[in-house]
């Protein structure tokens, strides 16, 4: 099984229709066995999606994605996990290990996050005013 992650320094990349670089890892029985990174400089959504169909991706752990990207990957055959935030190295841990819908994972400000956090939601709402405070209101981060 190969999953891809887009990335931008050390983190999954904030949206995936303008990710320049890809990690590709190569999974057997939930263990890595290689990895690569490839660069996709195709601009036209289509070109990328082939490009991405063509490198065998099963998964793809994504940021944000626009939905025509979305619905043209789902069509050719990959299952995206969007709205996922973080490390790279440590988004990878958590889906090998099946915690990647902890909250630490997921994009602030997402809608997806209460959706996600059904079971939790007031925890949620919580932990994100919390941040708010800590960080200033209205700043991203």
């Amino acid at each position: 099984m190969r999953i891809a992650i887009p990335i931008w320094e050390d983190k999954v990349s904030p949206v995936f229709d303008t990710a320049s670089r890809l990690l590709i890892v190569e999974l057997e029985d939930q263990r890595e066995t290689s990895r690569f990174v490839t660069y996709l400089d195709e601009q036209d959504l289509s070109r990328k999606c082939l490009r991405i169909q063509g490198l065998g991706v099963d998964f793809l752990i994504c940021g944000a994605i626009s939905r025509p990207f979305s619905s043209m990957l789902k069509a050719s055959g990959i299952n995206i996990i969007p709205w996922i935030s973080g490390h790279t190295e440590d988004v990878l841990e958590a889906y090998l290990q099946g915690t990647l819908s902890h909250p630490n994972f997921l994009m602030p400000g997402c809608k997806m996050n209460r959706l996600r956090q059904r079971d939790k939601p007031l925890a949620f709402k919580k932990s994100c005013k919390q941040r708010r405070k800590r960080h200033g209101h209205g700043e991203r981060i």
